[in-house]
C-alpha cells in the first residue's frame, strides 16, 4: 500500500465504532445513518458498525435502539423504574386527542375526513393543534384526490415516547387500554356525537408519564 493510499484509508471497524459511540452519547435527539454516514471519515460503514455495536450493547444497561430512521441510546426496558423521579409531572390529553392520535398512529397516513369518519365526530383544530405541538404527530403527503387533502402521520419523538422501532410495533387494543390511550368503549365507530366530550376535564386520560 502507498502513503496516498493509506491517508485515505478508513479507520479499523472498531474505532468506527467508538466514533459512533461518541456521536450518539453527545447527541439529545436521534440520529440518522446519512449524518452519521457524513461525520464519520471517508471510508467508514457506518451501517455496519451499527451493527455490531447494537449486538454489543445488547444485555447491558443502555440499549442502542432504531427510532424510525434513526438511531439512539435508551435505558434498557426493564431497568425504567430506576428512572423514574420523586416528581412526576402527567402529561394529559382530552378524550378526542387520544383517539385522534390512535386512529392516526393506526390509519396511517390519515385525513381529517378519514378521523372523522372513524370516530364519529367532527374533529376540532385545537385537538390536532395540540398534537402537533406535542410533536406526536405531523403533516404527511397530500391526497392525489379532489382538493388533495394533507393526510396526518405520527413522528419520530411519538415512535421514540413510546418505545417503538416504527408504526408496525405498535401494541394490540388490550395494551393501548391499559396504556390510557383507549377507554373500555367497543370501538371508535360505535361513538355518536352525544358521546363527544373534546374540551371537558372528565373526558381527558392519562397518558405515559415521563
Amino acid at each position: 500500500m502507498s502513503d496516498t493510499d493509506s491517508l485515505f484509508a478508513a479507520p479499523p471497524q472498531a474505532e468506527q465504532e467508538r466514533m459512533i459511540e461518541a456521536v450518539l452519547f453527545a447527541s439529545a435527539e436521534p440520529v440518522t445513518l446519512a449524518e452519521l454516514t457524513a461525520r464519520l471519515p471517508h471510508g467508514c460503514d457506518a451501517a455496519e458498525a451499527l451493527v455490531t455495536l447494537r449486538r454489543r450493547y445488547e444485555g447491558r444497561g443502555v440499549h442502542l435502539v432504531k427510532v424510525g430512521d434513526a438511531y439512539a441510546f435508551r435505558t434498557a426496558p426493564d431497568l425504567g423504574h430506576l428512572m423514574h423521579k420523586e416528581s412526576v409531572e402527567a402529561r394529559k390529553l382530552s378524550r378526542a386527542a387520544i383517539e385522534t392520535l390512535a386512529i392516526v398512529a393506526y390509519h396511517q397516513p390519515v385525513t381529517r375526513a378519514e378521523i372523522e369518519e372513524i370516530r364519529g365526530v367532527a374533529v376540532s383544530r385545537g385537538t390536532v393543534d395540540q398534537l402537533i405541538e406535542l410533536e406526536w404527530i405531523r403533516f404527511g403527503r397530500r391526497r392525489m384526490t379532489p382538493g388533495r387533502p394533507v393526510t396526518f402521520v405520527v413522528t419520530e419523538q411519538f415512535l421514540d415516547h413510546f418505545g417503538l422501532e416504527s408504526a408496525r410495533d405498535l401494541p394490540g387494543l388490550k395494551e393501548l387500554r391499559a396504556a390510557g390511550l383507549l377507554d373500555n368503549r367497543p370501538s371508535f365507530v360505535t361513538q355518536t356525537p352525544q358521546d363527544d366530550d373534546d374540551e371537558s376535564p372528565e373526558g381527558q386520560s392519562e397518558l405515559f408519564e415521563d
